[in-house]
Order: C-alpha cells, then sequence, then structure tokens
C-alpha cells in the first residue's frame, strides 16, 4: 500500500496504481511523490471529475520555472502511464505527447590515482571539532575506500547491513539494488583488511546491539544510519583538503563520481592486463548492476576520450581489412 494519503477525486485510482506498480517490483518513490503534487493540483482547481479534461493535463505538463528538460521528461513519463491505466479502468483520458528525451551534457569528474590518494590521506587525517555524536565522520575512510574499490552507489553502502558484508568469502550483498535485483559484489583482501579495522573500533561503541546483523553497516557514534547528505558534507571537505578544485558553481566533484572513477579505471587496468575494450564492456555492466550494456556505454566513451591510448592496439588489428585503392584503380571501378 501507498505510505502517502492522497486526496483529490482520483485518490483510490492513484493509489491502487502505484500498488500494482510496486506488486511488479517497481519502487516507485520518486513516482509518488509526483503523483501526490498531481493530486495536490487537481485539488488547487477544484476538480471534481475523475475524467481528467485535455486543459488540466496540458497545463500541468507545462514547463515549470528552474526546471530542467530532464525532470520535466520524467514529470510527463509517471503522469502518461497513470492516464494509461484510468484507460484501462475505463475512464477516459487525454495522452499528452511525450517530449524528445533531453540528451544529458553532464561530465563526471574521474579523479587521477594522486587524486584518489591524496583523497583517501586526507580522508584519514579528518578529525571531529565538536562532541557531535551524530557525525558521520567515524565511517569516512572505509565508507569512501569501499565505494572506490567496488564501485557501489552511495546508496547502496548505506544500506547495508551487519549480515550483508562476508569478510571471510570476500563479498557484499546488495538487496533490491535501483534495478531491483541483489547482487553479490567481490572484494579485494586489502578492503578486507580496512573494513576489518573499522568493524573492530566500530564494534567498541557503546551501542547496543551495534553488531546485530539486521542493523546498519555504516553508522554513527549512536549508532544510527548515516545520511547522504552528511556524508556529501564531510566528502566535500575531503575535496577542499586535499586541493582538488570546485566547480564554478562551487559544488565540486560528487560522491558519485567515485563510481564513475572506478568503471574508467576497472577499463583501463583490464586493458593493461590484455582484455580489449569492448570485450570486457559486458563483464563490467554486469557487475555494476545495468540492466543494459547501452547503460555502461558511457564509461567505455568516457574511457576512450581519456585514455586514448588503449584503442591503438586495436586499430593496428584492423589496419589490412581495407587495402588501399591507388587512383587508376578507382578509375577501373
Amino acid at each position: 500500500m501507498s505510505n502517502r494519503t492522497f486526496c483529490s477525486v482520483n485518490a483510490r485510482h492513484f493509489t491502487e496504481f502505484i500498488d500494482l506498480k510496486r506488486s511488479l517490483g517497481y519502487k516507485y518513490k520518486c513516482e509518488e511523490i509526483t503523483l501526490l503534487t498531481f493530486d495536490r493540483y487537481l485539488l488547487t482547481h477544484d476538480h471534481s471529475c475523475t475524467r481528467l479534461s485535455k486543459e488540466i493535463i496540458d497545463k500541468w505538463t507545462d514547463k515549470r520555472n528552474n526546471e530542467s528538460d530532464l525532470t520535466r521528461y520524467g514529470r510527463i513519463v509517471c503522469i502518461i502511464q497513470f492516464l494509461f491505466y484510468l484507460r484501462d479502468c475505463g475512464i477516459g483520458a487525454p495522452i499528452p505527447l511525450l517530449p524528445k528525451y533531453p540528451r544529458s551534457t553532464f561530465t563526471p569528474y574521474i579523479y587521477s590515482h594522486e587524486e584518489i590518494a591524496a583523497i583517501f590521506n586526507e580522508c584519514d587525517r579528518l578529525r571531529l571539532g565538536d562532541r557531535d555524536m551524530r557525525s558521520c565522520l567515524f565511517v569516512m575512510p572505509c565508507l569512501l575506500r569501499m565505494l572506490y574499490a567496488t564501485g557501489i552507489r552511495i546508496g547502496e553502502a548505506l544500506s547495508l547491513k551487519n549480515r550483508d558484508i562476508d569478510l571471510h568469502e570476500k563479498y557484499l550483498t546488495l538487496r533490491a539494488t535501483k534495478n531491483t535485483k541483489d547482487r553479490f559484489i567481490p572484494f579485494s583482501d586489502t578492503l578486507t583488511a580496512v573494513c576489518e579495522d573499522y568493524l573492530q573500533h566500530r564494534n567498541a561503541l557503546p551501542v547496543i546491539g551495534i553488531n546485530d546483523p539486521n542493523n546498519p553497516l555504516f553508522v554513527t557514534l549512536t549508532g544510527n544510519s548515516c545520511t547522504a547528505g552528511n556524508i556529501a558534507r564531510w566528502y566535500r571537505r575531503v575535496l577542499v583538503n586535499a586541493k582538488i578544485p570546485l566547480n564554478s558553481n562551487g559544488k565540486g566533484p560528487r560522491v558519485h563520481d567515485l563510481r564513475h572513477c572506478f568503471a574508467c579505471h576497472s577499463f583501463v587496468k583490464l586493458a593493461d592486463n590484455g582484455m580489449d575494450l569492448y570485450c570486457s564492456w559486458p563483464y563490467l555492466s554486469t557487475y555494476l548492476g545495468h540492466q543494459s550494456l547501452r547503460a555502461t556505454e558511457q564509461y567505455v566513451r568516457l574511457t576512450e576520450q581519456l585514455y586514448p591510448e588503449l584503442l591503438k592496439g586495436t586499430e593496428r588489428l584492423y589496419v589490412d581489412i581495407l587495402p588501399n585503392i591507388t587512383a587508376t584503380q578507382t578509375e577501373t571501378l
């Protein structure tokens, strides 16, 4: 069942639609907020008929002030799915045109190996300036190393429970991830030692049940779950101390860029071990939890741009596929 309250005349249909989506395995959290916003829109416009008019739909799908094309696209996709559901329920509904999918011009920040070393060094030197027991500083050295060494998302890392890490077999269990799949993530001996050190100090905290299998792996000093926002604030301080330049807007590289960095560095390492860039593509795509090769394509292209020498060997392999044709031969064809 939906954990939010819909109040418009279409409240029952909103709730049943969300329940249907979740029964099919979709998390449907952001979409639920979108539909809740639409529900409030119907209330403010005194809409009292379950059949939605074209005027109502067109006004709601108009681009808003300071709204990105991608956000508007996602909003319209969500409402189109709901309108088709209404049609299946026998309620007529006009379907708005879906705009062209906006191309992203965003380029993730790929750290050099020297910058990664500087991040880890500055992370280890962090000190708590006050006695804020809610701080996530305690987890930063282990967490950042895990993100870079495994390529998992920050949300996946913060969702880990104690039962999800196996230090003996050296793997993580990610449950109900972005694409509603469980994944097993192996990790190295080096990361194993880092995690063992973190757990030794964490388990010494005076918190009852801190090592309970169902409790969070990464916690504050009070034993509560860490938040992504708190991690991001400490990460920004790490970047400043490591002298890694911020963007023009002052926000700088993101924690999520460690995942992008893992992918590109993995492609380079596989190439150094003699594996073709495009042959390693499916393996890394599966490891990252992508549903298709297209989702991993950005990493392939980004790696090509950053490390063009990786393709030199491939170019030599195919140099004789198309023969050189002289001008005389061209005239006789």
